[in-house]
């Protein structure tokens, strides 16, 4: 199977990706013990606030790139970068939940072609790839041990953060940075 030119992708792409992952690595050593903070004075509930923040950058790439195996990369760089940076919940965590991320985000774009890129697109990409690592999750944080009741509301929770603080945020802050002019040689920012 040939791949179009148009669909490869360039150095530019390639490091924007990586800087993306990297930022998020960052954030992520700092969202550890916040979350850790958070579940000790609110529970499971509360740590479920921030799940968005987390997967923001692999959404956010594909936004501004555009081409399939966006998110294969961006999430499989960020795992690793999370993995080197001694994570709080583990080494294996960031590369079973960027596998999650990287499947569902693929998935859902090849649904979409790669041409719908709306809001209400971006929030059920950014809801959408949180059952998944959830599922995973419960299994191996001991989730499965909660009350049925906190399982539920901590999993609607975190889809929640999901669509707003992935979703929603990427389209934020995509179109801030479009209007700075430093998209312009991503599909983000090309004149139409």
């Amino acid at each position: 199977m040939k791949t179009s030119s148009r669909n490869r992708f360039t150095t530019q792409d390639i490091v924007l990706m990586a800087m993306l992952a990297a930022v998020n690595a960052v954030l992520t050593v700092y969202l550890g013990p916040v979350n850790k903070l958070l579940g000790s004075l609110g529970g499971p509930i509360a740590t479920s606030v921030t799940t968005g923040l987390y997967i923001v950058y692999g959404l956010l790439a594909y936004y501004i790139i555009r081409k399939p195996g966006t998110a294969a990369i961006t999430y499989g760089i960020g795992g690793t970068i999370q993995a080197l940076t001694g994570p709080v919940y583990g080494i294996a965590s960031c590369f079973v939940a960027a596998a999650c991320y990287m499947i569902v985000a693929e998935a859902l774009f090849a649904f979409f072609r790669c041409k719908r890129w709306g809001t209400g697109v971006l929030m059920l990409v950014g809801g959408a790839m949180v059952p998944l690592w959830f599922l995973f999750a419960a299994n191996m944080f001991g989730y499965t041990a909660w009350p049925t009741s906190v399982l539920i509301i901590a999993l609607l929770v975190r889809i929640l953060s999901g669509v707003l603080l992935c979703g929603l945020l990427v389209k934020v802050l995509g179109d801030a940075l479009k209007r700075t002019g430093l998209l312009r040689r991503f599909a983000l920012g090309m004149k139409v």
